[in-house]
């Protein structure tokens, strides 16, 4: 399994030591990002299965969640779980994270609701590292993404998932993702909508077929690519 030929360069590696340090930092390093991220509008649906409302932002994110409130859990007791058709199944803490190829990137972030954050700075493992050290099985077609927060999930196709702008990120803005952002790993899906780039991860299971994700069931498509008419290239070519 190959990644798209069409996707973009792969982002820039970045060492072991800068991740785990960053890491390290917790609440000490967090402040660059809230200063960066002035924009947040803290917006929490209090009713599942849906969002409740939605109050515009002056720029930056706006925060969605499908449960009540923000899930949490202690960095040290994080754990990743790389299951089904793989040949080695994993269980990656932070540290087994770290100890994997780190890449950074810049992105730009949509949602497809129409707001937009523009240069994005995320830091991790791309998922196809993930995948490479759990080792995909041949009748594996699809990714089944879960989140910690018992509600939430999403799906990728393994051709997707060796993309070079899909990255399991543990830092944004140059410092450790805040729980509002998906602590203490979330994925990013760089050339979809954001409904995609699952917050809290805490799962992947390799599966036959694409298992549709919460919103998927819902009526949103499946596989989210951002248009050129959101000002992005970096959709597949047809």
């Amino acid at each position: 399994m190959t990644a798209d030929p069409e996707a973009p360069a792969r982002g820039t590696p970045v060492g072991r030591r800068v991740v785990l340090g960053v890491v390290g930092l917790g609440v000490v390093g967090v402040a660059t990002g809230r200063v960066l991220s002035q924009g947040v509008s803290d917006v929490v649906a209090s009713t599942a299965p849906g969002l409740a409302s939605v109050i515009p932002a002056a720029g930056g994110f706006r925060i969605y969640t499908v449960t009540d409130g923000y899930p949490e859990i202690a960095p040290a007791d994080y754990r990743l779980a790389v299951s089904g058709l793989v040949e080695r199944p994993l269980t990656l803490s932070l540290a087994d994270l770290a100890e994997l190829p780190q890449t950074q990137m810049t992105k730009d972030f949509q949602c497809v609701t129409g707001w937009r954050v523009d240069d994005v700075p995320w830091s991790g493992v791309l998922l196809r590292d993930v995948l490479d050290a759990a080792g995909v099985e041949p009748d594996a077609g699809a990714l089944r993404l879960t989140s910690f927060d018992g509600a939430y999930t999403e799906s990728l196709t393994v051709e997707q998932a060796m993309r070079d702008d899909m990255l399991v990120a543990t830092t944004m803005y140059g410092a450790p993702i805040e729980v509002k952002h998906g602590a203490p790993v979330r994925l990013v899906a760089a050339p979809m909508y954001g409904y995609k780039s699952i917050k809290w991860m805490d799962g992947i299971e390799l599966t036959r077929e694409v298992v549709p994700g919460y919103w998927e069931v819902r009526g949103y498509d499946i596989d989210a690519w951002v248009g050129q008419s959101n000002g992005r290239s970096d959709e597949p070519v047809v």
